[in-house]
């Protein structure tokens, strides 16, 4: 999808003031968007842990310490992390034993981690520099719909 297209679709699943409504949404229409994955979805921040936010695939870990997998990685990093293959990582959470790959950016407030879009593959070297940039474009109007409608 071209990254005009992808931002104007974006932008108007963003229009949505309801933060469940409008994150759900997104995630439909990501999964879409993301050929030969089997999960993506959100954590946030609660409790001092990452929590499930809205998703598809299959069920998912429910909770995630920051010192844990790479879901906790990217939050104390605050960077996004493209593991070619994730049994190569000693402290992976596999929620899925299926996947082999994953792709998982920061949700960003004034500097701090809120969050994060993570999508698993069940292929190694799954994601492209291409998905990478598809990814944080949504990630980063999220960021400005988190904003807009005070969502946190």
């Amino acid at each position: 999808m071209d990254m005009t297209i992808l931002e104007q679709q974006t932008r108007s699943l963003l229009e949505e003031t309801d933060f469940i409504a409008a994150t759900s949404n997104l995630t439909a229409f990501m999964n879409q968007l993301f050929p030969n994955i089997n999960w993506i979805g959100f954590y946030f921040v609660k409790n001092n842990e990452l929590v499930l936010g809205p998703f598809q695939g299959k069920i998912a870990c429910t909770h995630i310490p920051f010192e844990k997998g790479i879901c906790g990685r990217c939050y104390r990093e605050k960077r996004l992390l493209n593991i070619p293959d994730v049994l190569s990582i000693q402290d992976h959470i596999a929620c899925d034993s299926a996947s082999r790959s994953e792709l998982c950016i920061p949700i960003l407030k004034e500097n701090n981690c809120i969050g994060m879009l993570d999508i698993d593959a069940p292929i190694k070297n799954r994601f492209t520099k291409e998905d990478e940039k598809k990814a944080s474009l949504i990630v980063s109007l999220y960021e400005k719909a988190i904003q807009e409608h005070r969502w946190f």
